[in-house]
């Protein structure tokens, strides 16, 4: 099945691609370690978020299209997601 990624999605993986340049030139422009790991922090907790972004919004249509073609159990669907989601932490 083929995702659609929605635009808020995809922004939020622009602008964090905008900060990890901005972290590479800190580390090339020798920055304050606290500084760099600062922003890397930021980072990390953008990705967790964009992740959640992503599988709730893809969610709703897998288990919509779960229940209307009858393959698969919405709620196994369900509980992929909330694994994948626990996993990356």
């Amino acid at each position: 099945m083929t995702m659609d990624y929605s635009p808020k999605a995809i922004n939020r993986m622009k602008r964090i691609e905008g900060q990890v340049r901005g972290v590479l030139k800190m580390m090339e422009e020798g920055k304050d370690c606290k500084d760099v790991v600062t922003q890397m922090s930021a980072i990390r907790t953008a990705i967790d978020r964009t992740m959640g972004v992503v599988v709730s919004s893809n969610l709703v249509s897998c288990v919509l299209e779960a229940e209307k073609s009858g393959n698969e159990d919405p709620q196994k669907l369900v509980d992929e997601a909330v694994q994948l989601l626990v996993k990356s932490r």
